[in-house]
Parts: C-alpha cells; sequence; structure tokens
C-alpha cells in the first residue's frame, strides 16, 4: 500500500484557551491536489504552519512525506515547497538572484542551481521580468515568482496557501495554469488552501471543507455537490419568518430549506417542478420576494447547509477569526520566524 503523502490524527492547535484547530484527520495520497476550503480565521492557514513545521501541534500528530512534522522537521523541510499568503520578497533582487539564492540555501551546486532555475521557469512563466528588480513586479508576477522559488530544490509536496488572494482574473487563471502542469507533469502532492470556491472546484481531486477548527466535509467537488441534492433555489426577500419557512418545508418535493440573513435556500431533486410551488408557498406567506434563481449546487451551498452560513461572508461571524491571524506571534515555538521553505530547511540542516 502506497504511504499517503501528507496524514494527520487529531491534530490540534491552541492559542491561550482557544482552539484554532480543534482536531483534524486527513490522508492525502501522493500526486492528489487537496483542497483545502474555508473562510478567513476557520484555522486553514493555521493547520498549513503545522505541516510545515512552522508551528508545533499542541496535539495530535501529523506526517508529511513519511516525517513527524514534530519530530523530524528538517527532514520535513527538505521534502516541501511553501508559498504562504504573504510572499517575503526582497524587491531589490532580481527574479533571478532570488531563486538562485534560495538553490544555495538549499545546498545546490552552482551548476545544480542553473538547472534548476532554468527547469523551474519552464513551469512558471515569469518571462523577461525574471532580470528585472522585483520591484518592478505585478502583484500576479510576485505570487509566480514565490512560487517557482518554493519549487527551485524539486520538492515532492508544494503548500500553497491561498497562492491568489487579491489577484486579478487574468493572473489568478495563470496561477491555476501552472498548479496544474506541476500536478500533471511532474507528479507533484498539492495542498491547497483557499477560500475561492472556483479555485477549488477547478483544481482539486477532493476538497475538505474546515469550519471552527474542524473538518466538517470531505470528498471530490462533485461528491460534495450531490449531497445537497440536484438543484437549488435561491430566494431573496425582505424579511425572514417562521410562517416563510414553514410554508417552504410544506412543499412537495422540497428536501431541504436553509436560512441565512434575508435569503432562503431550497434543496430539490426537481427544481423546475418545485420553482412555481415555491413561488406560490412565498406569496401565500406574505413574503415579499426581491429575487428568486434556480441553478446547480456549488460548494458554498455545501457549506450553507453545513454551517448554517455562506462561505465567503463575514470571517469573524466564524467565531474564530483570531485563529489563523494569532499563529503569527507564534511562529518562535517553531524555531523560525520566517515564512520561507529554504530558510526553514537551511536553518533545520544547520541544526
Amino acid at each position: 500500500m502506497t504511504e499517503p503523502a501528507i496524514a494527520t490524527e487529531d491534530i490540534a492547535r491552541q492559542f491561550g484557551d482557544f482552539w484554532a484547530v480543534a482536531g483534524v484527520d486527513l490522508e492525502i495520497a501522493p500526486g492528489e491536489i487537496y483542497g483545502f476550503l474555508g473562510p478567513n480565521g476557520a484555522g486553514k492557514s493555521t493547520l498549513v504552519r503545522m505541516l510545515c513545521t512552522l508551528l508545533r501541534p499542541s496535539r495530535g500528530r501529523g506526517l508529511v512525506a513519511g516525517h513527524d512534522v514534530a519530530l523530524e522537521p528538517e527532514r520535513v523541510r527538505l521534502q516541501i515547497g511553501v508559498a504562504l499568503q504573504d510572499a517575503a520578497l526582497d524587491d531589490r533582487q532580481t527574479g533571478r538572484e532570488l531563486l538562485d539564492l534560495q538553490g544555495r540555501l538549499y545546498g545546490l551546486r552552482r551548476d545544480e542551481r542553473s538547472v534548476r532555475v532554468a527547469q523551474v521557469l519552464r513551469l512558471v512563466d515569469i518571462g523577461t521580468a525574471i532580470d528585472r528588480q522585483i520591484k518592478t513586479y505585478s502583484g500576479g508576477m510576485k505570487r509566480r515568482l514565490d512560487l517557482a522559488a518554493a519549487l527551485i530544490h524539486d520538492p515532492d509536496i508544494l503548500f500553497l496557501d491561498e497562492p491568489t488572494t487579491g489577484l486579478d482574473p487574468e493572473s489568478r487563471a495563470a496561477v491555476w495554469e501552472e498548479v496544474r502542469s506541476l500536478n500533471e507533469q511532474h507528479g507533484t502532492t498539492i495542498f491547497l488552501t483557499t477560500q475561492y470556491l472556483e479555485e477549488a472546484d477547478e483544481l482539486a481531486d477532493r476538497v475538505g471543507i474546515i469550519s471552527r477548527g474542524r473538518l466538517v466535509a470531505e470528498g471530490t467537488p462533485e461528491e460534495l455537490k450531490r449531497t445537497v441534492g440536484t438543484d437549488v433555489i435561491v430566494a431573496r426577500v425582505e424579511s425572514l419568518t417562521d410562517e416563510t419557512l414553514r410554508a417552504l418545508r410544506a412543499v412537495p418535493g422540497v428536501e431541504q430549506v436553509v436560512a441565512s440573513h434575508d435569503e432562503v435556500t431550497v434543496h430539490a431533486d426537481n427544481g423546475a417542478t418545485v420553482m412555481s410551488p415555491v413561488a406560490i408557498a412565498l406569496h401565500s406567506a406574505g413574503t415579499t420576494v426581491v429575487s428568486l434563481t434556480l441553478r446547480t449546487p456549488t460548494l458554498d451551498d455545501v457549506f450553507l447547509q453545513l454551517t448554517g452560513s455562506h462561505l465567503q461572508g463575514d470571517a469573524s461571524a466564524d467565531g474564530s477569526d483570531r485563529a489563523d491571524h494569532g499563529t503569527q506571534g507564534e511562529d518562535a515555538e517553531a524555531g523560525t520566524d520566517t515564512s520561507r521553505s529554504a530558510q526553514t530547511a537551511a536553518e533545520g540542516a544547520r541544526a
């Protein structure tokens, strides 16, 4: 049986009396793209930092490339590439100089560095900008350079923590294409955290949904969407009352009704036949309808069904916004205050 690329057993992280990650079990196969989906503050970045050895678990166990993240951090660091949310790039360097420095930190010889830089640049398209100072790069170019830097030592496993946050649609699509290429051409295992529904749907072989530090669902995007039902009817209303919800639940063919603020989501096997009865039920309940739409399920519908809130709503509503932000002051416990994977590997090698 093939050993998992990443495995966790009840892994958790506590800050004071607050559990940012409250016990997560994962098993990710080699060569898989695993999308870790959740709102800001749900615990995504905290889990990534534990798996990358930047934070020690408060309990449980994590194995990356067969090595324990707490007991063998140096071995883990040499097997992984990491691109965290905030790219640690020196604006005064050129892109090529930064990549060469990354190779040196991993102990690559000059000839090896030259070969690896050329290989990485074929994977991650930076073009002629590679010989310009990084301060001239756009946000999308900086993200792609950070991805290239994470790949310089040819890691087996790549961690991407919200790699396209803040990017324009064109830059986001370019990063997606590069992630696909890495996985398909080189078999790189990719652990991708994101709060973008379309990103997880587009890239991930499997998706895990995290809420309030716990894994609440896992499966392929299609499997997860099938748990919602065939169709979704969304009604935006001026005010949502208990009478409205009772009327909708009484409609034949309606499987589930989920309320969220001024919106109610109705799940049904055949939305086309249920649409008119739903409209009549809303009218009979005296509900003023702003809009009524029929569509197929999305991952946001899965999240709404599981948690009662939308994925891309207010992160503070999740109750754990301070979880991920709180990790910034905890990095010293892991023996580093940097987000660069090569620097952590070099520190481990010297230890």
